[in-house]
């Protein structure tokens, strides 16, 4: 399972490591109340051609889950175990943003969805398109299946990388994909931090622990 992961991902992370995060993921998870689930949040406004945010301007109206989520007691569960696997990645590695997006069908094609996060406010929706992928890596992510680390941003930036900015503090990100029974692509896990070189093995172990275990609960 693990190795299966890292292998389509291609991350470079000792698969030790990545089991003994998951003995502790799990262990949390059997030990710790499910917290609230969040059905609607703020979100920001949405610059021209609706392609990058504009941080610091959020729009009027929270964004509802329900309106592409049944609101129901099964769904209700699987969003606050994602949730709470959102507070044990926190809480492990202060991470100042981390969310969790599912690939989902929308009237304006397949997306990614936000699910549970922690941070500032974001955009809920990611389009999966070649289009949208050219300047952000999590639906490049999405779109490859193979997991993205940038540990500087401004040097990435400066050799002509392709980002996505939302949160113009944010100097690291790892984004990794996850994968269905049948190692197809179904969603990404994005963190970002506000330093550089943030994501070393043992906190990428811990996030790929996640990734094993996220696909249990999404709706």
């Amino acid at each position: 399972m693990i190795s299966s992961y890292l292998s389509h991902a291609q991350l470079d992370v000792p698969a030790q490591l990545v089991a003994d995060e998951l003995i502790k993921l799990e262990n949390y998870l059997s030990s710790h109340p499910l917290p609230a689930v969040r059905w609607q949040y703020q979100i920001p406004e949405l610059g021209e051609g609706g392609a990058c945010s504009l941080f610091g301007y959020l729009q009027d109206e929270p964004f509802k889950l329900t309106d592409f989520l049944q609101q129901d007691q099964q769904t209700s569960h699987k969003l606050a175990q994602l949730q709470l696997i959102v507070d044990y990645v926190v809480a492990q590695t202060n991470v100042d943003w981390y969310g969790i997006y599912q690939s989902t069908a929308t009237p304006e094609g397949e997306q990614l969805l936000k699910l549970a996060y922690f941070g500032a406010p974001s955009r809920p929706l990611f389009p999966l398109t070649e289009a949208f992928a050219a300047g952000s890596n999590n639906v490049q992510v999405a779109l490859s299946s193979k997991g993205r680390v940038i540990n500087n941003v401004e040097q990435y930036l400066a050799k002509g990388g392709e980002y996505y900015t939302c949160d113009p503090k944010v100097k690291s990100e790892a984004c990794l994909p996850l994968f269905d029974s049948e190692n197809r692509c179904v969603g990404i896990v994005d963190g970002e931090a506000f330093n550089n070189d943030f994501f070393n093995q043992k906190i990428l172990a811990l996030l790929i622990a996640c990734c094993i275990k996220i696909p249990h609960f999404l709706v």
